[in-house]
């Protein structure tokens, strides 16, 4: 194979490690996915927690297609490896499903952690900030997006309470700071509804 005119100060574990993060990220988008259409179903109806996924698995996904780019850039060679099937195929509740995203997050981000290091063995300094600036802060607002997700869901309860936070995931723009409810003078119909509905399962569980 003839030599990449664009190479340089590009390992091949620098290299390796790039197509291994590259199946990370499309393990995650697999995942999520999974999840999406799991609360799409008919006997399962929550087509907040269904958007949230879809969303994940998307953003994965362009993850994986920007380190490609990344790759080629630097002169390197992707080499694409089999996709694991998702660990399940029924995600269970909306907490359940949250906290098996937390874990699935914290995996991907010490995976990129791990890219990091490899970089820095080998003294590649483009690299390191590729990761540092495209990848590791998201991966931390994402992590606490979740862990906020979760202790919401956890203050609200099953049932009715998983009913609402529902209705507000659905209500998010999903920007990557985690659902909020809509502001501005054209929300009336849409806010107090929501908030309303929340101070009414916290008064039942309290």
């Amino acid at each position: 194979m003839a030599l990449s005119q664009p190479r340089q100060n590009f390992h091949v574990e620098s290299e390796a490690g790039i197509n291994r993060q590259i199946n990370m990220e499309l393990y995650a988008s697999y995942t999520y996915q999974s999840m999406s259409f799991y609360f799409d179903r008919d006997d399962v109806a929550l087509p907040g927690f269904a958007k949230f996924f879809k969303h994940s698995s998307d953003e994965e996904r362009e993850h994986a297609e920007k380190l490609m780019k990344y790759q080629n850039k630097r002169g390197g060679r992707i080499v694409l490896q089999d996709i694991k099937k998702p660990d399940r195929d029924d995600w269970g509740t909306g907490l359940e499903s949250m906290q098996v995203a937390l874990q699935l997050e914290k995996s991907v981000n010490q995976s990129l952690l791990d890219l990091h290091k490899v970089a820095d063995t080998h003294g590649d300094a483009q690299m390191m900030d590729f990761i540092e600036s495209e990848y590791l802060e998201e991966q931390v607002n994402a992590i606490k997006e979740i862990s906020d997700h979760i202790t919401q869901l956890k203050r609200v309860g099953p049932g009715l309470g998983e009913y609402q936070y529902e209705l507000k995931l659905q209500s998010s723009e999903l920007r990557g700071s985690g659902p909020s409810l809509p502001t501005g003078p054209h929300c009336y119909g849409k806010c107090y509804p929501i908030v309303i509905g929340l101070l009414l399962v916290k008064i039942h569980y309290c």
